[in-house]
């Protein structure tokens, strides 16, 4: 057979399978309309069929509901556009990481709740701070009053650090903070506190936060002006790559923004259009995009929309790979492939019936394993009345181990996949933050959104619909405005912070400052002072306060000499 011969058959065969796929589409169409005609007088139960970000949801998904190459839209996972999930054979090789956010009180007692934690099955650990320390104050500052230890652990110097790790390998741990203000202070702690360990930056794992963005947007735990503020991340950015590969330099979170009120499809959008601003500020400072991107991780929640959860998740990946390829020219699949850590929704708990966010937690925990997380922490049932007992953690923890274990859900990658409805959704919800990508640069982009209150107003407009539907009852929230029998009677166990916190910190501190060469610390801030305002990186000289026992606050004030302190302008 010659090659035209051969070509002309080709051709033929391509048209009669492009025949035979429309008439079974004409098929459909037509069972469709006998389907819709047989059922388009039942009447309807009552509630809401949108889901929880307003979306409408269809009684019926087909294939006529999802368009595209399957090769370009789905794929397999670990290869472009990674929809189907970050890395080729998931949770086949590897179980996402079990990564609890733990800390109250000193540092003493949140290194013996680690350590608890550690013995019970969980892989990682994830730092909650208190409030003075989310600001950048130390315990013992005016400010802090009332509030030390009390929403997270108090770190207020690499003393407070070397003890919350007291007996934790930090080359064998990996440790994720949750702190975006004076991230990179206490991320240098952190470095300080592993070289006391005899451990390098080159062999620590894991994750700050430092996301500022969304600090302005959602959360305002924020210290410096955007500007500053952001050349901050960037000097991250740079000293990581050279100095800690391993370790991730932010984590680029949706969760603050989800629980503020936003939509699935806002979180989603905000989520990566900080990302991408990020990456812009990176490559302004004149780094190669494939020298930090593939260190930039993500961070979602987990609501109770559980497909829309999934969607978005899977949504996410596509939209990350496409824009760093396309846009920003990276070449590095390190550098398409978005990873996150996700947690179940704060915001969904309830103080009535705790015992129901056991199961709410649970279902939301599935949804984001079948979107593919690579770590997970799953909320304890009483967060919502107090910080977490023992036992509540315990539950939580559980929960996580016996959807790894016991679910089968682990065994196959992405099994949602080719689901019309899910694929649906994730067009949808990536058609949708395409949208509101262009509503952002139509602001003239992200900080200029932050600076006239567009992102606050949007985020503000969505929380205000979902808790009219709640107090109108159209959305019911189970022990809240439905099925409340016995709401008042469930009491359970809180923890309670012993109010002798705050001044064994503040004795601490003394103890500290009386003990530290004072010469020293008046040098390295002093340096640090001047390495803000000539433009240098920051982080060596941040290094050399932190060795040398300044404390967190001081090492703020340096440099807020010469950036000057963040005041939010009224928006509403």
């Amino acid at each position: 057979m010659s090659t035209i011969e051969h070509d002309v058959l080709g051709a033929e065969e391509l048209a009669r399978s492009i025949r035979e796929k429309e008439k079974e589409l004409a098929r459909l169409r037509a069972r469709l309309e006998e389907w819709e005609d047989a059922y388009q007088g039942t009447a309807r139960r009552e509630g809401l069929f949108t889901s929880v970000s307003g979306r409408e949801v269809k009684p019926l998904y087909t294939p006529l509901d999802s368009e595209g190459s399957y090769t370009e839209r789905i794929g397999v996972p670990g290869a472009y556009p990674f929809t189907r999930g970050p890395y080729g054979t998931m949770y086949r090789t590897r179980l996402w990481t079990m990564r609890q956010f733990a800390g109250f009180a000193t540092a003493e007692e949140t290194n013996a709740r680690y350590h608890y934690l550690l013995n019970h099955g969980q892989t990682g650990l994830s730092v909650a701070f208190d409030f003075p320390t989310l600001m950048g104050y130390d315990g013992d500052h005016p400010r802090s009053l009332g509030e030390v230890g009390v929403c997270g652990v108090a770190i207020s110097s690499l003393a407070d650090m070397e003890t919350l790790f007291r007996g934790i390998p930090l080359d064998q741990v990996s440790v994720s903070m949750t702190i975006n203000g004076p991230a990179i202070i206490l991320f240098c702690f952190y470095v300080a506190a592993a070289e006391r360990q005899g451990v390098s930056p080159e062999q620590l794992r894991g994750t700050v936060q430092n996301d500022i963005l969304k600090e302005y947007q959602a959360q305002h735990a924020w210290v410096y002006p955007p500007e500053p503020a952001l050349r901050l991340i960037v000097d991250m950015f740079e000293w990581c790559s050279e100095h800690a590969p391993k370790y991730n330099p932010i984590s680029i979170s949706g969760y603050h923004i989800r629980e503020a009120g936003a939509t699935a499809g806002e979180e989603l959008a905000f989520t990566l259009r900080n990302g991408f601003e990020y990456v812009e500020r990176g490559i302004a400072r004149g780094l190669d995009v494939d020298s930090f991107a593939p260190r930039l991780s993500f961070f979602f929640d987990i609501h109770n929309d559980f497909f829309e959860e999934i969607a978005k998740l899977r949504a996410a990946r596509r939209i990350w790979a496409r824009h760093l390829r396309e846009k920003y020219g990276a070449t590095s699949p390190e550098s398409w492939r978005l990873r996150t850590h996700c947690q179940t929704a704060g915001v969904t708990l309830t103080a009535q019936q705790p015992e129901t966010n056991i199961v709410r937690v649970a279902y939301q925990a599935m949804a984001a394993a079948l979107g593919g997380t690579q770590s997970l922490h799953t909320n304890s049932m009483d967060e919502t009345l107090a910080l977490p007992t023992e036992k509540a953690v315990r539950i939580a923890l559980r929960t996580q181990q016996v959807l790894a274990h016991e679910t089968g859900v682990p065994n196959t990658i992405d099994p949602l996949a080719g689901s019309y409805y899910v694929e649906n959704l994730t067009d949808e919800l990536e058609s949708e933050a395409e949208a509101i990508f262009a509503e952002i640069e139509d602001q003239g982009g992200v900080v200029p959104g932050i600076e006239n209150g567009w992102f606050q107003r949007r985020i503000a407009q969505s929380a205000m619909r979902q808790q009219e539907e709640i107090e109108s009852g159209r959305r019911v929230i189970v022990g809240v405005n439905e099925f409340t029998e016995g709401s008042g009677d469930i009491e359970i166990d809180t923890l309670k912070i012993d109010p002798s916190v705050e001044e064994r910190q503040r004795e601490r501190m003394a103890a500290l400052r009386a003990e530290r060469d004072d010469v020293r610390v008046t040098e390295a801030l002093e340096a640090l002072r001047r390495a803000a305002e000539d433009g240098r990186n920051v982080v060596p000289f941040i290094l050399e306060c932190a060795r040398a026992y300044c404390t967190l606050y001081e090492i703020r004030e340096a440099m807020e000499k010469v950036f000057g302190a963040y005041k939010e302008p009224v928006f509403f």
